[in-house]
Parts: C-alpha cells; sequence; structure tokens
C-alpha cells in the first residue's frame, strides 16, 4: 500500500526510553509535521515497537487540535532515522526492519551514528580531505598511547562512540613525569603515565577511547572558537545549510553549550578564507559518508580554524542537535521537506 503521489508519507523513527516513555526531538518532529502539511505531505513517528508486517503503529500531530494521534499507518514513502540512541539502533530488530526497507525500495536516512575512529579512517583515505584531519590514535596500548602523548604533549581523549561533549578529557605532560587530566567539571593530577595508565586504561578501552593531537584554535576576545556546520542532501549533491560559531567559555575543554560554550554569530568572524574551506568540505564529506555507511540527508560538522590558520575536521554528526540560531533552524526545516518530497517522489 503506497501514499498518493502527491501526498508523500514521511516515517520519522525514534525511540523509547526504558520507562516506555517515546523520546526524541518533539518541537523538530512538530515542525516537520506542520512544514510537510503545507507541502501536501504527512508525517508520523514511530519506535520499532510498533512495526508489524504491512503496517505501523504510530503518532501523527494534528496542528489543529494540537495534539499527537495515535494511528495505524501504511509503510511510509521514506523513513527519516532520528533513533536518539546507539544502543536502540543497534537492536536487531532495528537492523532487521532496516533491512526490511531495502528489500521494500524504501529509501532512509541518517542510517547510523558516526563511530569517531571510523570517520577518521573514512576521511584519511581521501586526499582532499585527509589535510584537515588532527593526528588521532585509538587508545590500545599503553606504549603506543605514551609515544603519542609524548610526541605532542597536549592531546584531547574522546569516546568513539559519544556525542555533545561526553566524556572529554584534554591530557598534558606538565614537567618530565606529571600528567594533568581535566574534564569539563575535574581535573586531576597523576605523578606519572604509569599511575595514570592504572587508573584509566579500564576505562579507556572498554569505551574505545580515541586520543587527538591538541590544536590551539584561533580565539576571539580571550577564547577559542570553533565552527558548527549544519549540510543537507539535495538533488545529487550536498549543500551548506548553516553555520554557527561555538566559543569556549566557562571552560576550554569544548565549546558544547551545554557544557558551557557561548553562541556567536558567524557573520561576525565570517571571512572568504572559511567560506572557501567550508564550501569545499561539505559535499565531499556528505559524499565519502554517504558511500561508505548508506545515504546520509544530513549531517552537522564540528570543524576550526588554528591560531596560524590552518582548517581542522574534529567531527561529523549523524543526527544533528538542534542549533540555537532560529534562522538555522528554520531552513533545516526547510531542507528537509524539501528532500522527503524530493526523495518520496523519485521513489514511486
Amino acid at each position: 500500500m503506497k501514499s498518493d503521489k502527491k501526498t508523500p508519507l514521511i516515517g520519522i523513527m525514534t525511540a523509547r526510553k526504558s520507562n516506555g516513555a517515546i523520546t526524541g526531538n518533539g518541537p523538530l518532529f512538530i515542525e516537520l509535521q506542520k512544514k510537510l502539511i503545507s507541502l501536501n505531505g504527512m508525517s508520523f513517528i514511530f519506535t520499532i515497537e510498533g512495526v508489524e508486517q504491512d503496517t505501523i503503529k504510530g503518532y501523527s500531530f494534528s496542528p489543529n487540535e494540537n495534539r499527537w494521534i495515535q494511528k495505524t499507518f501504511p509503510y511510509p514513502d521514506l523513513v527519516y532515522n532520528r533513533i536518539p540512541f546507539r544502543k536502540s539502533e543497534q537492536d536487531k530488530r532495528c537492523k532487521h526492519f532496516f533491512s526490511h526497507l531495502n528489500e521494500k525500495r524504501i529509501p532512509f536516512f541518517n542510517p547510523c551514528f558516526i563511530d569517531k575512529y571510523e570517520l577518521f579512517n573514512l576521511l584519511k583515505n581521501h586526499l582532499s580531505l585527509q589535510r584537515y584531519l588532527p593526528q588521532t590514535i585509538l587508545v590500545q596500548t599503553k606504549n603506543d598511547f605514551f609515544l603519542f602523548l609524548k610526541k605532542y604533549k597536549n592531546v584531547y581523549l574522546k569516546p568513539s562512540q559519544a556525542s555533545k561533549g561526553k566524556g572529554i578529557y584534554r591530557l598534558r605532560i606538565m614537567n618530565s613525569r606529571e600528567i594533568e587530566m581535566e574534564g569539563v567539571k575535574e581535573k586531576k593530577t597523576y605523578t606519572s603515565f604509569h599511575h595514570f595508565w592504572e587508573d584509566w586504561h579500564k576505562e579507556l578501552k572498554d569505551k574505545n577511547y580515541i586520543a587527538q593531537e591538541e590544536i590551539s584554535s584561533a580565539k576571539y576576545n580571550g577564547a577559542r572558537f570553533d565552527f558548527r556546520i549544519l549540510a543537507h542532501a539535495y538533488k545529487d549533491d550536498f549543500n551548506l545549510t548553516g553555520i554557527g560559531i561555538r566559543s569556549s567559555h566557562e571552560q576550554e575543554i569544548t565549546t558544547h553549550i551545554p557544557s558551557g560554550g557561548r553562541l556567536l554569530p558567524y557573520q561576525l568572524l565570517q571571512t572568504t578564507a572559511h567560506d572557501q574551506f567550508i564550501q569545499t568540505i561539505v559535499p565531499q564529506i556528505g559524499k565519502a559518508l554517504s558511500e561508505q555507511f548508506g545515504f546520509f540527508g544530513e549531517f552537522s560538522i564540528d570543524a576550526a580554524v588554528s591560531e596560524s590558520g590552518k582548517y581542522y575536521i574534529f567531527e561529523v554528526n549523524s543526527k544533528p542537535m538542534s542549533f540555537d540560531e532560529t534562522e538555522i533552524e528554520d531552513k533545516k526545516i526547510e531542507q528537509l521537506c524539501r528532500l522527503f518530497v524530493q526523495l518520496a517522489n523519485y521513489k514511486k
């Protein structure tokens, strides 16, 4: 059963919390529904628990009644993957459902969360992108990590499968022996690398931490800043949707807003060189991701420019957080719905 060509049906996939409540970005889902209705389309949200052989139980937002209404839907023309938890996405039922979508030739994006070390290995194999990568290793052995730290003196430790700045630490060799480890809310000094390793090796291995050379980012008013870049697929390419600036404020470890980062308008720091860098990497990253993992309809990039003027790509996020800039959020809704309609009609 297919929806009418003039009324594309979009399924937005999310997940349930341990208490059974549906989670996800409710305000985003509501705005998408409103925009789709204006484009003669319709959307509903659902979780894997609502998926059946030929139908899906889900919820559609009614702007007229200002509430979510539970219904049974046919399989949609497109599935927008907004599952917020890695564990949920890796569930066998979800993997089976994604395979089922492929069999039915129903397009879906984005296919998965991105592992930081997998991303590094992917981008370093692209000649045009590898020059933007900070030196990075997967923390596996004591000796290899010690040599990496000894070479770069200051490094960042990041869990391969975390996001929003969670679990990030900065490690520094303070003198010939002392190691300082600093997180968003804590700081600890170890008398030697051996003592640090004894305390942390299990955590570093269990969570697949990567170590990344620290980049001396350019500063504005004495605080380092970086770029948050939002991009969407359009036709056979990838276009820039918006750029935000995040500046460190309460601490220097991360510029993420929830961890005390500060928001600045891109126009404040915009240069031709910044524009060229961003316009260069967006389509190349989009194509690299889609070739490796499956179609990416949207993604965000964390990038920076160093004090010496060199550009770096730090992370790529497959399920971008909401941008605090309302104009970027508005454009995101526009771009997503345009993409939904394009893919849904192409499928037919």
